[in-house]
């Protein structure tokens, strides 16, 4: 019998559906309404000083890139099997373009993460 790969997608596409559901919107809030508008969070809760110096620290740069990595694989698992629910069957080629685009992306988080 043939062994699959797709246990392998099938948890980054869980893991990143459970982060986006527990902190996602947790993060659009913070981020996108509480800190801009100054509601909840004080002025400078993200300024570019804090925000560096968090993605400097290890544990900083651990939680970007795992909050980074699990969102595309999981986007990248629920794009290709939209296109198969839509009846577009590439095949070989979506895989590779949703799931080498997510590893690319993955790695260039963990190049920028590096240059810090």
């Amino acid at each position: 019998m043939k062994r699959s790969n797709a246990p392998i997608f099938w948890l980054l596409f869980g893991a990143g559906g459970m982060l986006s559901a527990l902190i996602g919107a947790a993060l659009v809030f913070s981020t996108g309404l509480a800190a801009p508008l100054g509601f909840l969070l004080p002025a400078d809760a993200f300024s570019y000083g804090r925000v560096l110096g968090f993605a400097q620290s290890w544990l900083g740069q651990a939680s970007l890139l795992v909050v980074i990595g699990l969102f595309l694989w999981h986007s990248a698992h629920r794009i290709f099997h939209t296109l198969h629910d839509l009846g577009i069957h590439a095949g070989l080629v979506a895989k590779l373009l949703c799931y080498g685009g997510a590893m690319a992306e993955t790695v260039a988080t963990v190049v920028a993460l590096a240059a810090l």
